[in-house]
């Protein structure tokens, strides 16, 4: 089934008021009107009349625009994330690539192995698939969490696109922080007072500006 992008068709971005939409249809229609075509020109034409006509029923209505919009809007992301998504597909296909590599190499050390096992009659062959075993749960579960972690980013972009703001819940950790910066700053508004320079410098800046005089009083009051 085609993919039927009316915005692409209009050649407009899904911003579009409803001037530009009207604007650029009428660019569109006299610019492929099959009466200024000629030859097979004039049947490619036709087609691309009837793109622009479906396009601009649907985009110039607001109720159908909205429909459509809904339609597209879960599989909508923008360019950076798709970039960015290309980019962790290309660093899962290294990691296969390099999972492969080391499949052969382990695949050749269990022949030359085996020969040996079975040249000394000893029972040690099932240590190298122990350890292929190990790494290839190891790169599997390294693919596994890096397209969960490219469906999970995509899917706050995609909610990002929409108008989302995302909030995530603090954790301890992070309220760990906020208590240090706190701290810290309490630190050095104490350091500052204690130094003779510095305080003579804030008392003079209190008595000569009524502004930062009023506020410090508020807070004052709020203490007391």
């Amino acid at each position: 089934m085609e993919d039927k992008n009316y915005y692409d068709w209009l050649e407009i971005s899904r911003k579009a008021s409803p001037e530009v939409i009207e604007k650029a249809y009428k660019a569109l229609v006299k610019k492929y009107h099959p009466d200024l075509q000629e030859g097979d020109n004039k049947i490619k034409a036709e087609e691309i009349i009837k793109k622009i006509n479906e396009a601009y029923s649907v985009l110039s209505d607001e109720t159908k625009r909205k429909q459509y919009d809904a339609t597209i809007q879960e599989n909508t992301i923008s360019k950076e994330e798709y970039d960015r998504l290309q980019q962790e597909l290309n660093n899962v296909k290294r990691q296969t690539n390099t999972y492969n590599i080391n499949q052969n190499a382990n695949n050749t050390y269990n022949n030359i192995h085996a020969q040996q096992a079975n040249n000394d009659n000893n029972n040690v062959s099932n240590i190298q698939p122990n350890i292929q075993n190990e790494q290839q749960n190891e790169y599997r579960q390294k693919m596994e969490n890096a397209v969960k972690k490219a469906y999970h980013d995509a899917y706050i972009q995609d909610l990002r696109n929409r108008g989302y703001k995302i909030r995530y819940k603090k954790t301890i950790k992070d309220y760990l922080k906020i208590g240090i910066v706190v701290i810290v700053i309490i630190l050095i508004c104490i350091l500052v007072w204690v130094i003779p320079f510095t305080r003579e410098k804030l008392i003079d800046i209190y008595n000569s500006n009524a502004i930062i005089k009023g506020i410090v009083d508020i807070i004052i009051g709020l203490f007391q």
